[in-house]
Formats: structure tokens, C-alpha cells, sequence
């Protein structure tokens, strides 16, 4: 067995957004050496599972609920078998992680949390884009809008939108048109914004807008589900920026004050 894989051990593998190539080492080798992978095959693409051994057992649970999926999780640990759960993106974010690892806990089974890339990172990345630009926007906040799903008093949208930062919107597109009437109190109207739809599978969609179109957006593209929103000024940033770190005025452990010549940058 691989270094560093223990049997009878649960592995909560985040798979990243979707491309086989963004999950992390560490969860293609626990792939690798795994004897049953429990995936939501909704979520997670099939072309995950080629890293699997052909001997592995596979389970879907995309039509199990957490009292199905358990006992079957818990059963092959207590039988000593290497268990991977694999999850989209990141399984800290909208991920079931707490139900699980708590049952986990009482069952008395080891876990461990691998982490993914998650969505937003990866929308970023396709956009070309930095979502901490200097001196524009600092912040990113990751939430959702309520739903079925309800989100605490403290954390309502508007409340978060009221700081302008660069906002990650998850689950959300059943409340397009509620979700843009909101953040149009807080943002200017002319925002850029991105609707990105199963970011890093092969159907993947990006439409690029300004907040003042975001629900017709959603609508003329039929979208509803996998969608997650980005509202930030950093998306539509052209101008140079510069930070601190690499500033030659900038001194630190690693580069002590010293005299630097101002040279524009040769990117030619």
C-alpha cells in the first residue's frame, strides 16, 4: 500500500471543479490505492474514476441520503478497506462535510480531509483573472443566497453585498432574479460579472456581463443548477497595479532596504 495510506480509514477527497487533471496529488494517489470510492456521480465525472484500480469497489450515492450512504461508508472501514469519499470541488465548502465526519466520530472511524480546488478558484483562473486586486478590493466572500437551505440572520446577502467585495455566489440561480435586485442596493449597476456553469467540465459555459444583467443572463442561457456567480470591480481591472510585496520600496526579512533602479518591466 502507498506511504501515508492507512486501512480502515475514511478519506474525504475534495475532486476539484471538475477536470480530472485539477484534483491534488495526494487525492489521485489515495484514489490510486483505494478499495471502495463512494462518489455522487451527478457531481463528480465519471473520467475521476480512471484513477481507480479495476479491483475497486464503486459506489453512487447521487439517490442515497446520509442514513443509506453511512452504514455502507462505516461497514467497509471497520472491515479494514481503504474508504475514499470523493466530493466536487472542496469538501469544506457547501460540501455535507460536518454531517459526515460528526457520524464518523461517533462511529469511531478515522477520517481524513483532503482538500479540492473549488469552483471560484477555478472560474478565476479561466477568467485570467485576481479577485485581490490593490487598492480596489481586498476581500472575497464565498456564500449563498437563502433557500431550502437557510442562511443565518447575520450572513443575509445584503448585509455581505454592503462591502463591495469580490462575492463568490454559490447555489444560487433558482434566485437570480432576487439575488441581482439585492446586490443592485449595494453595487453599482455597471459591476462586472461573470456566470460560470460547471466550471471545468467539458460543457462548461462563462458568461461574461455587467449586474444589471444577470438575470436575464441566467434566463436566456437556461441555466438552474452548477452555476456560481462572481460579482467584483476586479473583473473588469485593465489598469496596472502594483503591491507592496514586490514594491522596491518594500522591505521585508527576505530583502533588506537597498538602493533599486526604477526600470519599466520588459514584457516584450
Amino acid at each position: 500500500m502507498d506511504k501515508g495510506v492507512v486501512a480502515g480509514r475514511v478519506y474525504i477527497v475534495g475532486a476539484g471543479p471538475g477536470h480530472p487533471d485539477l484534483i491534488s496529488v495526494r487525492g489521485m494517489r489515495l484514489l490510486q490505492a483505494a478499495d471502495v470510492v463512494v462518489y455522487a456521480g451527478s457531481l463528480v465525472p465519471a473520467a475521476m474514476l480512471d484513477y481507480c484500480r479495476p479491483e475497486a469497489e464503486r459506489i453512487d450515492t447521487r439517490s442515497q441520503v446520509l442514513e443509506t450512504l453511512l452504514p455502507t461508508v462505516v461497514d467497509r472501514a471497520r472491515a479494514g478497506q481503504v474508504v475514499v469519499r470523493l466530493q466536487d470541488g472542496d469538501p469544506c465548502l457547501y460540501g455535507a462535510l460536518q454531517e459526515m465526519t460528526v457520524a464518523l466520530l461517533a462511529a469511531g472511524v478515522e477520517f481524513e480531509v483532503v482538500p479540492g480546488v473549488s469552483a471560484f478558484q477555478a472560474a478565476a483562473a479561466r477568467l485570467g483573472v485576481e479577485l485581490t486586486v490593490p487598492d480596489l478590493v481586498q476581500s472575497i466572500i464565498l456564500t449563498r443566497a437563502s433557500g431550502r437551505t437557510a442562511v443565518p440572520e447575520a450572513e443575509d446577502l445584503a448585509s455581505l453585498a454592503a462591502h463591495r467585495a469580490s462575492l463568490c455566489l454559490y447555489l444560487s440561480a433558482h434566485h437570480a432574479k432576487d439575488v441581482q435586485a439585492t446586490l443592485l442596493e449595494h453595487y453599482p449597476a455597471e459591476t462586472a460579472i461573470a456566470i460560470c456553469y460547471r466550471i471545468g467540465w467539458p460543457d462548461e459555459q462563462i458568461l461574461s456581463g455587467t449586474l444589471s444583467q444577470l438575470h436575464d443572463l441566467t434566463k436566456s442561457a437556461k441555466l438552474n443548477r452548477t452555476v456560481l456567480y462572481l460579482v467584483s470591480p476586479a473583473l473588469d481591472v485593465t489598469a496596472p497595479a502594483r503591491s507592496q510585496l514586490y514594491s522596491p520600496s518594500h522591505v521585508h526579512l527576505f530583502r533588506p532596504h537597498r538602493p533599486h533602479t526604477t526600470l519599466a518591466p520588459d514584457i516584450t
